[in-house]
């Protein structure tokens, strides 16, 4: 009866298959390996072939625990050359009479040295593992078969507490000097000879000793460090206070040098450890961690016992930037108001920029005033523009710094847009963007240059750029966390105004699935772009479901030039559902806002035209027409005004019943060169169905397909005979382009009113194709109909 063998390389197996064809040859052999590696499985099995085949051997495992007595009688037994013998042992501790016994061993036979096992072996290990599974304990263990064999029995890519619990037998036995090195291991510092050196009070050579003692036992890789599960063994099972003194240890001298600590100052965290060497090590770590983690960093600085003022900046401060408003409020208010005149300055910056977005703006830029850094005073400059007040003067000289530089010409760009012209401003505020790209989220900001740009872009008709400089504000987290929503709102905008609804819905959904709340400057474009694409959805239901909220974040954030768009969103909202009045006092704020700064175009005519829009949905012929005028007045002083006032007197002309195909389609044209490309397809089919010229209306239906984005002609083919049995064997040639679209959507659950809108017809038009369509299948109720139709439809 034979016993299946356990997994073994290829070397042991050869010797395994030598003694069973010539079990009575001299065999002697070393077995050289750290623990773990299966030399005492190789000597089970060389003891059972030599016993099987009734013939006598010396098997000797751990040798490297013998006595120099019994090593030296095993080198003469080797020596006589008449003796089987195998011995295996560690390469560590290495006395004279084992190496001398090694030596022997090594003259008659290279020492057999078992490897860690390849994947392959491990799966013959697991045999009714998946690959994930297999890859996992691999990766764990290295392959170190006696690790893989405690992992055997898992049935999910976890470790256990058992598993865990399983190496305490490895590291109990270990001396002090190991056991410590085997903790700066798992701190990160396992090939940090200067570390270990101090830490263990041992110069170079006696520090290596200690790193071989580490090595055999099995529990490293082959780099040094420690495998993933022997790490996770050391931090569970070691003595806590030896773990937190060897990090704390470790964190002062890599203090003392200049190095990163971090690794090693994390593990602290929550231990309530403290003292100055300890406090210093949190503060540098937080230094490390702001850029990447400024949650951790202002964990980190709220660790230190006895805070100072500069303590509190630096922790609102990365509060803030990990956008915890709240915290970052509450501790630049204690700096502030506390005794320390050095440092109220920076907390009042911190304050500004965290009321920034907050939507008090001019509580923010009251607070940037205050504060004597170059930053701030270019940010009053920003903040005062968004209030209605022009900076009197030249604009302040900042320092040759990344972020000082780009705050200075955020605020040249600002006072651009409503000085001089909207090239001007933009390319202004995209060079700022740029210059402060490669600061990426370690900046902390009350708004961005990139949304300052984009808002600028959109309302001159310039969407690509506005796209590009959105998109490379996301690539490089420019702002971080705090900043993010804003530009991916600002990116949904873009879209929405663009006719693509489903992917600024997308982005709705994305930011919900967060289950963060919105600061009140991201809520109110949040709940705008709701509103935005209920209304170009026409669906009344969501509009009317949105619109609460829309009061309240108008009342929430006070109305400043960097929220008009949101403001035109919501006029028009307004008017749809008959309550101006409650949107008229902030629409009134506004006005009077473009009247102090002097009614700049870029920023006047985005808001008068979505004036207008309102007016027109409200039917308020003669407030239409003022708003067209204003429109007019600014036709000459931008390029986008003058497409924007086109389109306005075509769109009065149209509602009027004049409808003047070659005008139409040139202000259509012109909005969707400015971007607006939902209003321009909205205007061509708004005077399609108003047209009584037949040629007209096809003409100017072509236009706003080909403007949406759609096949110009989609909705006509010529007519084809119908069936005289429909009602048996109707299917989707039955139907014309026009109908399939119409069944599409009135499928969808859309009313004739919403069909009508999205193609361009009227709802008795879309009423006429459904009749039409239930007379030709032979259906006798609407239910009927739409039941056959999601067939057709599939």
């Amino acid at each position: 009866m034979t016993t299946e063998r356990p997994v073994l390389d290829a070397d042991a197996l050869g010797v395994l298959d030598g003694i069973a064809a010539a079990p009575e040859a001299v065999l002697r052999l070393g077995v050289l390996a750290p623990g773990g590696y299966g030399k005492t499985t190789l000597l089970r099995e060389i003891e059972r072939a030599y016993r099987e085949a009734g013939v006598e051997a010396t098997i000797v495992d751990d040798a490297h625990l013998l006595g120099d007595t019994e090593l030296l009688s095993l080198r003469s037994r080797v020596e006589q050359g008449d003796t089987r013998i195998v011995v295996a042992y560690r390469p560590w501790p290495r006395s004279r009479a084992l190496a001398a016994l090694a030596e022997s061993l090594g003259r008659v036979r290279q020492p057999l040295m078992p490897q860690a096992f390849t994947r392959e072996q491990v799966r013959a290990v697991l045999p009714a593992s998946s690959r994930a599974l297999v890859d996992f304990v691999h990766h764990q263990t290295g392959g170190v078969p006696r690790f893989v064999a405690r992992l055997a029995g898992i049935n999910a890519p976890e470790i256990t507490a058992d598993v865990i619990a399983s190496f305490r037998a490895d590291l109990d036995w270990l001396d002090t000097d190991v056991q410590k090195f085997l903790l700066a291991a798992e701190a990160g510092a396992a090939l940090r000879l200067d570390l270990l050196s101090a830490l263990l009070g041992k110069d170079v050579d006696a520090v290596g000793e200690v790193i071989e003692a580490g090595r055999a036992t099995g529990l490293l890789a082959p780099d040094g460090t420690l495998l993933p599960i022997a790490r996770a063994a050391v931090a569970a099972l070691s003595r806590t206070d030896r773990r937190i003194a060897v990090r704390q240890r470790l964190a002062e001298l890599q203090l003392r040098s200049g190095g990163p600590v971090l690794d090693l100052v994390r593990p602290l965290l929550g231990t309530g450890v403290g003292g100055p060497a300890v406090e210093a090590a949190f503060q540098a770590a937080a230094r490390e961690a702001l850029p990447t983690d400024p949650a951790l960093s202002a964990r980190l600085l709220a660790a230190v016992g006895t805070p100072s003022a500069e303590v509190a900046v630096r922790q609102a401060a990365a509060s803030a930037m990990a956008g915890d408003l709240d915290a970052a409020l509450r501790l630049a208010d204690q700096v502030i108001t506390g005794g320390d005149p050095e440092h109220r300055g920076a907390a009042a910056e911190v304050a500004a920029i965290a009321l920034a977005h907050r939507g008090q703006l001019a509580r923010s830029t009251e607070l940037h005033r205050w504060s004597p850094s170059a930053t701030s005073t270019a940010f009053a400059v920003v903040g005062q523009v968004g209030t209605g007040r022009l900076p009197t003067g030249t604009l302040p000289v900042a320092p040759p710094t990344m972020l000082d530089g780009g705050a200075s010409l955020m605020a040249q760009g600002v006072v651009e847009s409503v000085t001089g012209t909207s090239t001007a401003a933009l390319s202004t505020l995209v060079r700022a963007a740029a210059l402060l790209e490669p600061a990426g989220r370690a900046v902390l900001l009350p708004d961005t240059p990139a949304a300052l740009a984009a808002l600028v872009a959109v309302q001159s008709g310039e969407l690509s750029v506005a796209e590009s400089v959105l998109d490379r504000a996301v690539a490089t987290s420019l702002g971080g966390v705090l900043m993010d929503v804003r530009h991916r709102l600002l990116r949904a905008w873009i879209a929405m105004v663009q006719g693509n609804l489903v992917q600024a819905r997308e982005t709705l959904v994305l930011l919900r699935k967060v289950g963060r709340p919105l600061e009140p400057r991201d809520w109110i474009f949040a709940v705008a772009l709701e509103i935005g694409v209920a209304r170009r959805n026409s669906d009344l239901a969501a509009l009317k479901r949105t619109w609460d909220q829309a009061c309240e974040a108008v009342l929430r954030h006070p109305v400043d030039l960097y929220t008009f768009l949101p403001l035109g969103e919501f006029a028009a909202a307004a008017a749809r559902l008959r309550d101006q009045h409650r949107l008229a006092p902030h629409l009134t704020a506004a006005r009077n806002l473009l009247r102090q700064l002097g009614d700049p175009p870029l920023w006047a005519v985005p808001l008068h035209w979505a004036a207008l829009h309102a007016a027109i949905i409200a039917e308020e012929t003669s407030v239409a027409e003022e708003h067209a005028a204003s429109l007019a007045s600014f036709r000459d002083r931008s390029r986008y005004g003058a497409l924007v006032s086109a389109a306005a007197e075509s769109w009065l002309d149209v509602l009027a019943g004049n409808v003047d195909p070659d005008q139409v389609e040139s202000a259509a044209r012109g909005l969707h060169a400015a971007g607006q490309w939902w209003d321009a397809a909205r205007l061509a089919g708004q005077a399609a169905i108003r047209t009584s010229d037949r040629q007209a209306m096809v003409r100017l239906l072509d236009c706003a397909r080909l403007l949406q984005g759609r096949p110009v002609g989609a909705g006509r083919r010529p007519a084809e005979p119908v069936a005289e049995d429909v009602g048996s064997g109707a299917g989707a040639d039955q139907l014309s382009d026009r109908e399939r679209e119409v069944a599409e959507l009135v499928v969808g659950g859309l009313t004739y009113k919403q069909v009508g809108d999205r193609l361009f017809i009227s709802a008795k038009t879309v009423e006429h194709h459904m009749a039409r369509m239930r007379q030709r299948l032979g259906c006798t109720s609407r239910a009927e109909l739409l039941d056959q139709l999601r067939q057709i439809l599939g």
